[in-house]
């Protein structure tokens, strides 16, 4: 297990999840603080980063398109302060943030989890039921309708027609802006008929935000409802087959390799233990040599990668057959770092 302690927060990593924790200081983030520790599995990840500073560093996780409906719902426009997926490292933590990204990486490669676009939410969303007062009025959402209520600041037409209730069924999208600078941003829902283009401050099914301190917390909201919406993917797919999303989305053969989920920590270590003669078609050596265990190679010989055109999976068994020969202790940090980014370099 890879674990980094910082004021910001704590992220643990045990091979299957990432445990994001928030910091339980003032000055964290309030939306971080009310979404509370987040679940990331293995499988939605795309990617993760470390971007060293002078003062302090970054680590930030990159998430698959369409894995978490917290990011689908922002579309990218939380400010760096709200991102659930960055931390902020300290300088005498940098080279354990160093050795936390090789280890999510390696975990990545081993498990072949793809980088492309997921078919359904990996995270679940914000949890039920959530109220949110900002701006002009105050949303509140309990996984079957939202309803909207107004206060003295609303605009006087939008407020005469008293607070509004939308079912799940009824709301096509939702959408989420910042203000930034002088303009405002807003929380609005997309239901049939209601017109385009309309300004949050007329618009009966909208909140308007002026970037108070809780305004962020419309995006969890908005997170909230998307999260039990038809996933996008679903929409793009419906005009074309002429299915209704749910039917377009389910499979009706094998479920797509790329979204199923990684493979567990324990299925990995098995197959890493399994004899070479069970994952490797037989060779022309007797029984008795194919039934030998591999002795262990000299450190120099492993630093070596493997031969031009070896194939994937090879190298994977080599990666494998480093870790076990560092926790043996016949590899130094070093040598194993060494041969490590070799074999990398041929994948």
């Amino acid at each position: 297990m890879a674990e980094i302690i910082q004021t910001d927060g704590v992220w643990a990593f045990d091979q299957d999840a990432l445990r994001l924790t928030p910091g339980r200081d003032g000055n964290a983030s309030v939306l971080r603080r009310t979404l509370g520790e987040l679940v990331v599995p293995l499988g939605a990840l795309a990617g993760i980063s470390f971007e060293r500073g002078r003062r302090r560093g970054r680590l930030r996780l990159r998430l698959r398109d369409g894995a978490d409906p917290l990011l689908h719902a922002t579309g990218g426009r939380l400010a760096e302060p709200h991102d659930p997926y960055r931390l902020t490292v300290e300088s005498e933590r940098h080279g354990v943030a160093e050795y936390f990204t090789d280890e999510v990486r390696e975990a990545l490669l081993l498990a072949r989890v793809p980088s492309t676009p997921v078919r359904e939410y990996l995270l679940p969303g914000p949890p039920l039921p959530l109220s949110v007062s900002a701006g002009d009025g105050t949303a509140s959402f309990d996984g079957a309708r939202v309803r909207l209520e107004w206060n003295w600041k609303t605009e006087a037409a939008k407020a005469a027609a008293g607070p509004r209730t939308l079912a799940l069924a009824d709301i096509l999208g939702v959408e989420w802006r910042p203000s930034a600078g002088l303009e405002r941003g807003c929380l609005r829902f997309r239901v049939a008929g209601a017109p385009a283009g309309e300004r949050a401050t007329y618009d009966p099914n909208a909140v308007e935000l002026w970037g108070f301190r809780r305004d962020p917390l419309t995006a969890l909201l908005a997170a909230a409802v998307q999260a039990r919406l038809p996933h996008p993917s679903a929409a793009a797919v419906a005009p074309e087959t002429g299915r209704e999303p749910e039917t377009a989305r389910r499979p009706e053969t094998a479920p797509d390799p790329e979204t199923a989920p990684a493979p567990k920590a324990s299925q990995r270590r098995e197959r890493a233990r399994r004899p070479e003669t069970a994952r490797e078609p037989k060779t022309s050596q007797g029984p008795e040599t194919a039934r030998r265990p591999e002795a262990a190679p000299e450190p120099e010989a492993v630093r070596e990668p493997e031969a031009a055109g070896a194939d994937h999976d090879v190298l994977l068994r080599r990666l494998r057959r480093l870790g076990e020969l560092r926790r043996e202790g016949v590899l130094t940090d070093e040598e194993f770092a060494t041969a490590k980014q070799a074999v990398l370099r041929r994948m």
